[in-house]
């Protein structure tokens, strides 16, 4: 299997492979040298990406809390205005009394008048205009009847309850104005914000290209490696019979649920049409990965586009596929068995969360994994 780790190695730098070796150690140290240079790059590329898209979840948390700020400033906007709405009401109508009262007033000065009962004291009344002027003249009205008396205690409380309105419009007015710099300030922080977004959709964007081509190498190291499934078919065939019998009742290979699906399916981050060949399980941070059934080692180390990658041989041109670990516990030539740990899962670069990338393949072509994994319990 020397042949097809050092094909693993070439496809990840072609232009290495052009070149005339002086001899088969002397390339392949180079090659290690290129591939240390290249893992340096794209640990760095994933940092940028992995900074941006937290910038932009970040963004995303904070502008959605502004929006929530701003429709309860509005709700709390649009009480205070319904507020304001119903305290000039009750003054309309509380005026409208007292007119209605001030004018049978002058019509019972008019005739107390005549009758010579004081009117003076009454036109003091009429011209009260607060609640403190008008008790001052109050002994005035023990000689009044008591139908009188009520319409004057009436009329006193009107001009009470217009003052205390009054004073209730005020501070709802106070509070109106004080709502409306609170939404003001809240637009104009969810206009930062948008913008902020919008700052960092572009860094995105202009990083699309290269997201694009990288997505092109991993489809070329994708077809390279099913050149050597199927190189390693034909030489190491492990005679770990049945595996095609068992669709359906395979183990997991870590406990956890289906991150991103096997097949067809749009990239939300960079807006591209991707085809998934296998599975990603989202998983339990340093989660076992196990062997879903028995097989030959035939590939044990990083491979560009998969991180740390097994994959197993189980005879009969299956295979199955082991990406994203983080320690790989089983070497190149180990014949393991069903459901032996042969690594931990790793953080995912997609999911951002621990995970295990999943593949199974009949003669080179992917398979569903889900189509052969046990249904788990709902």
């Amino acid at each position: 299997m020397y042949l097809a780790a050092l094909l693993v190695l070439t496809l990840i730098c072609p232009s290495l492979s052009a070149a005339a070796p002086s001899s088969p150690e002397h390339e392949y140290r180079k090659l290690q040298e290129k591939l240390a240079e290249e893992r340096k790059k794209l640990g760095e590329a994933h940092e940028r990406e992995r900074s941006v898209l937290n910038e932009l979840d970040d963004v995303n948390i904070r502008l959605s809390s502004a929006e929530e700020d701003l429709r309860k400033s509005r709700r709390g906007l649009r009480q205070t205005e319904a507020a304001i709405e119903q305290s000039t009401r009750t003054i309309m109508q509380t005026r409208n009394s007292i007119e209605r009262q001030r004018t049978w007033i002058r019509r019972k000065l008019r005739s107390m008048n005549r009758l010579g009962y004081g009117g003076d004291a009454l036109t003091q009344i009429l011209s009260a205009e607060d609640v403190a002027q008008l008790m001052r003249t109050w002994k005035y009205l023990e000689r009044l009847t008591w139908y009188e008396h009520r319409i004057l205690q009436s009329y006193s409380e009107n001009l009470r309850k217009q003052e205390e309105e009054q004073r209730k419009l005020e501070g709802l007015r106070a509070e109106l104005k004080a709502r409306e710099q609170k939404v003001r300030a809240k637009e104009n922080e969810l206009a930062e914000k948008k913008r902020t977004k919008e700052d960092i959709l572009n860094t995105v964007r202009t990083e699309k290209a290269a997201r694009q081509k990288m997505i092109s190498e991993l489809k070329e190291a994708s077809r390279k490696l099913l050149e050597i499934i199927r190189e390693s078919a034909q030489t190491d065939d492990y005679a770990g019979k049945g595996f095609g019998q068992l669709k359906g009742r395979l183990i997991w290979p870590s406990e956890g649920r289906v991150a991103v699906p096997y097949g067809s399916q749009k990239d939300p981050r960079f807006d591209t049409q991707v085809f998934r060949n296998g599975i990603h399980i989202q998983t339990d941070a340093s989660a076992d990965a196990r062997s879903v059934y028995a097989g030959k080692v035939i590939f044990a180390e990083w491979f560009k586009g998969f991180g740390q990658l097994i994959i197993v041989n189980h005879g009969s041109g299956y295979h199955t596929l082991y990406g994203n670990l983080s320690e790989i516990f089983s070497k190149v030539g180990d014949i393991i068995r069903e459901k032996q740990v042969i690594g931990r899962v790793g953080t995912s670069g997609i999911l951002n969360a621990p995970g295990i990338y999943f593949e199974i393949r009949y003669k080179g072509k992917p398979l569903d994994p889900t189509q052969w994994l046990k249904k788990k319990k709902r």
